[in-house]
């Protein structure tokens, strides 16, 4: 457990001192990483809007994503009281010839679920380990469009603080 807490900090600072600068490498068998053997749960360590960190309500700290090998992946959404629908789709790592490397999910219901109009969105993988993945992506909210970073941790990590409110 300290270990994998000890990987999500190094994470962070690796990220917050490389963003901007070389695009990130991922590591060798990126996608056993992020679906393991056959699938791989995350759950949402802590999320930030344009750097300021936001408050962990219910929806968050309940929320689960599922990566599976065969290329699918579901969040837990529904199963929570008030928390949307579950979103079901399809999930890739792509790379851009500037060597940003993505997870793409697709799934018809991505237009209704994030206010946009293709069947896809991409998330920019800023870090990536065996028990952490930290990825960010621009959402249009309120009509600005914000950056929002994730850092997703596997189920058996404890995070300190992780119901943040201020």
């Amino acid at each position: 457990m300290k270990q994998a807490l000890i990987a999500l900090l190094v994470g962070v600072v690796f990220t917050s001192c490389s963003e901007g600068n070389e695009p990130y490498t991922l590591p060798p068998g990126a996608a056993q990483l992020i679906a393991g053997d056959s699938t791989k749960t995350w759950m949402l360590a802590k999320r930030f809007n344009g750097g300021i960190r936001m408050n962990m309500g219910d929806c968050f700290l309940h929320y689960r994503q599922t990566f599976g090998v065969d290329g699918t992946v579901q969040d837990n959404n529904g199963e929570a009281r008030n928390c949307g629908p579950s979103l079901v789709g399809a999930w890739e790592i792509t790379t851009t010839e500037k060597g940003n490397s993505y997870i793409k999910i697709t799934s018809p219901q991505i237009p209704e679920l994030l206010g946009i109009e293709e069947d896809h969105k991409f998330f920019k993988i800023l870090y990536l380990s065996g028990d952490t993945l930290q990825l960010s992506f621009s959402h249009n909210q309120f009509g600005t469009k914000k950056i929002i970073t994730d850092y997703l941790v596997t189920e058996d990590v404890q995070v300190p603080d992780r119901n943040f409110h201020y």
